[in-house]
């Protein structure tokens, strides 16, 4: 007779923002499970004490500490698109000692080598290959696919139908839009945005944003104090 499988016991988490993103993590944790997602944290007071998904709003991202004690609360996902935001409430949220998890859907794929940090989603039909690397606080968005060797930083966002190519180094904070293109042993440099449907062919620097095909820069914005101090052990 075959032995009875182990029994898993259920996490229990709260989602930190109830908008739409946060919607998608809700799907991403019930289909993969097993979780027991208690409800939402969110600043916006309108929408305290409802419904969303059939899940209850909580109170306000501050309120955490207590509801994780109130609920017996297992971990913390952070359903935030701006990666500036996401990024700094993911550290606020070790630095309290509760827990970070990610949400991976069950329809993607990843190599068994590589490897993905916390507070990290993947969403529906995305592919990591071999080897890549998965920073702290990523989304990797609806059916995006990173080939093998990537490293992708802290806080960056990869959107649906991107496709990065091999050995692609992303630093923290990256935004690249819906169905950008990134060839191989490119750079993306800290805090870069790539325009949707952009073809990028070339490195592009921090603080830049590249748009068109092939991709050209059309603005470089100025280093907030967090993203300076990433951007300080590059420049000594």
């Amino acid at each position: 007779m075959n032995a009875p499988r182990p029994t898993v016991k259920a996490k229990r988490i709260v989602i930190l923002g109830a908008g739409g993103h946060g919607r998608v993590v809700l799907d991403i944790l019930l289909q993969a499970g097993p979780h027991q997602v208690l409800g939402f944290l969110d600043n916006n007071a309108e929408i305290h004490g409802r419904r969303i998904d059939g899940l209850p709003v909580l109170g306000a991202i501050d309120d955490l500490p207590a509801v994780a004690e109130q609920q017996g609360c297992d971990g913390v996902i952070i359903a935030i698109g701006d990666n500036g935001a996401r990024r700094g409430l993911a550290r606020r949220v070790e630095a309290a000692g509760i827990d970070l998890i990610s949400a991976i859907h069950p329809s993607a794929t990843l190599a068994h080598n590589a490897m993905v940090g916390r507070n990290v989603v993947v969403a529906a039909g995305v592919v990591v290959c071999a080897h890549c690397q998965i920073g702290n606080s990523v989304i990797l968005n609806t059916g995006c696919i990173i080939d093998y060797q990537t490293m992708i930083g802290e806080g960056t966002h990869i959107c649906p139908g991107v496709r990065i190519a091999g050995r692609v180094k992303i630093e923290p904070g990256v935004f690249v839009g819906i169905g950008a293109t990134v060839i191989p042993k490119v750079t993306l440099g800290c805090e870069a945005i790539v325009g949707a449907g952009a073809v990028v062919i070339e490195d592009v620097p921090a603080l830049a944003t590249v748009v068109g095909v092939p991709a050209r820069r059309v603005k470089l914005a100025t280093a907030s104090e967090d993203v300076a101090a990433m951007l300080l052990p590059a420049r000594m």
